[in-house]
């Protein structure tokens, strides 16, 4: 089957590739194309433990001849993808983006809103509701935003990426196109927000129905069992619903367990190879590169998605993943340089975030101080704990990736002061084994942490958006509920390497962050970054 699936992409992209080599090659020294290879879940060890693994056109043609930043981090509380993405986008941190979670309370609203869905759009692509999303809430301009002003429309935005909060964010307010995985469909689909009509060639390729070839297809080991020696099988694994923990795995019996959902194509090597299958039908279709101004496309490869952690950052399917994955950036590297040239084009790979370690392997492999931490128990303490204190009521109103909100309304009728309840809250926290550090909103917003170790509070702390108390764990500490499975990384260091535009190879130890990465891919295209920008030109990757 695997080998029909393949005959299928070739079928598919040797097309466009022919037609890229007919580009006419535009004379400037600007970059015609800033391609963002941006990956989910990007452990920087996975590099060094897979290398001998990787071939030469990808992973490695990257490092080889790039510029790599070995200290780059995402210098904020809260890791999530949402957040990062919009951090990446921006240039800024989420104290100025308002990106601060994947959702949040809206005091004014009074109700939990989502950082993108927004019910005034519409889905464009399919006829499910998965497209009704916006960057309304994304409150600074994204590197896109600013390329679009800066050239009077006349430079293209594009992103593309499984899971939409990573596709919305990249692209930002106005980009040309934004497009994501339709769960419910399978087809590649956007929003109104971006696209009034879905245009015919992404039309066209949700008619091969790629995403039911891969579905259909085993997710079988790329090679031999004992070729994956960098990896480990934990005997703790959740696996795949049903408890499916081996090759090969069943994608069609997975799909129909999930009611039929598409989801699952995510956690798997095929959702990142969709994302390399529409990116090289949309570079040629929507000219991307092909004038004098120059164009942005941002790519999200997922690593197993939400499934990540219930196999874990060890696993043979993670390093399968890997393996795969290079093949695809490698595809992607060679029909770049042979439709524009290696000069012609700026690329970057990052990551959107890190994946944690088990604790459970740090702990009993390794001797490490680690553990789990079980926000149900330590939530239902805090009520009794706050009843006792102020009174029988529903003092909290929502705790969710460590930001807790408070009631206000309930507190203001009570007659308590809000600044010594949140105290309270975060002092009582504060007593837990696997908390760091609790730290309430009135503390972060009346004093400047910005140079201390506090600072990633700071730099996640919106004072419309966040919550009343702010929550870091310990080191090699995850939460985990009873019910609900892992989604935590307290890991903020991914990769970053540049590649293109006349960029010589080199390595930067100093640290560098995320925030920067906007404004050096300004300073190559000689434009001024959002006046909203916090990061820094990483000066050695443009003078080196």
């Amino acid at each position: 089957m695997f080998n029909k699936v393949f005959s299928f992409i070739l079928f598919l992209s040797l097309p466009i590739l022919t037609f890229s080599q007919g580009h006419t090659t535009v004379s400037t020294n600007l970059p015609r194309l800033v391609i963002g290879l941006v990956i989910e879940d990007f452990n920087p060890d996975y590099i060094d433990r897979y290398w001998d693994k990787f071939g030469e056109g990808g992973f490695q043609r990257l490092y080889r001849s790039g510029y790599v930043c070995t200290n780059h981090h995402y210098d904020h509380l809260i890791q999530r993808p949402s957040v990062n993405m919009a951090t990446l986008s921006t240039g800024t941190n989420p104290s100025r983006h308002g990106i601060v979670n994947d959702s949040w309370i809206d005091r004014l609203k009074n109700k939990e809103v989502n950082a993108i869905r927004d019910e005034f759009y519409t889905t464009v692509g399919s006829d499910s509701d998965e497209g009704d999303r916006s960057a309304m809430k994304l409150m600074t301009p994204t590197l896109g935003d600013q390329l679009k002003i800066v050239t009077n429309g006349r430079s293209k935005v594009f992103s593309i990426a499984m899971n939409d909060n990573s596709a919305v964010l990249a692209a930002g307010h106005a980009a040309d196109g934004a497009y994501w995985l339709d769960n419910l469909s399978g087809k590649m689909i956007s929003s109104s927000y971006y696209v009034e009509t879905f245009p015919k060639w992404a039309f066209d390729f949700n008619g091969f129905k790629m995403a039911d070839i891969y579905i259909g297809a085993d997710w079988s080991l790329l090679k031999d069992i004992n070729y994956y020696s960098e990896s480990i099988d934990l005997p703790k694994e959740n696996g795949y619903p049903g408890r499916q923990r081996s090759f090969p795995y069943d994608l069609g019996k997975l799909k129909k367990e999930a009611g039929g959902s598409y989801k699952i194509l995510k956690s798997t090597p095929w959702g990142n190879t969709l994302v390399k299958d529409f990116a090289l039908q949309m570079i040629p279709k929507e000219q991307l590169g092909a004038d004098l101004s120059p164009d942005m496309l941002t790519l999200v490869f997922s690593s197993m998605d939400y499934y990540r952690y219930s196999f874990g950052s060890f696993s043979v399917e993670m390093e399968d993943t890997y393996l795969r994955l290079d093949r695809d950036i490698a595809e992607v590297l060679k029909y770049l340089e042979t439709g524009f040239g290696t000069n012609e084009i700026l690329i970057y790979l990052t990551g959107l975030n890190s994946v944690s370690y088990s604790a459970n392997l740090l702990k009993e492999k390794y001797r490490m101080t680690a553990g789990i931490f079980n926000p149900e128990s330590a939530i239902a303490l805090l009520k009794s704990y706050l009843n006792i204190k102020y009174g029988e009521a529903n003092w909290i109103e929502l705790f969710a990736n460590q930001m807790i909100y408070l009631d206000h309304e309930l507190i203001d009728k009570k007659k308590v002061n809000l600044q010594e309840i949140q105290n309270s809250v975060a002092s009582f926290l504060n007593q837990f084994e696997g908390i760091s550090s609790a730290k309430s909103a009135m503390e972060i917003d009346a004093n400047n942490f910005v140079t201390s170790e506090a600072a990633p509070f700071q730099n996640s702390f919106h004072v419309k958006r966040s919550g009343d108390v702010l929550i870091k764990y310990e080191d090699g500490w995850q939460p985990k509920d009873k019910y609900n499975p892992l989604d935590y990384t307290d890991n903020n260091q991914v990769p970053l390497v540049w590649y293109g535009a006349g960029i010589k190879k080199g390595t930067l130890t100093r640290r560098t962050n995320a925030t920067d990465v906007v404004p050096t891919i300004a300073a190559f295209l000689g434009i001024t970054p959002p006046s909203s920008v916090s990061g820094k030109v990483i000066d050695e990757v443009i003078k080196h």
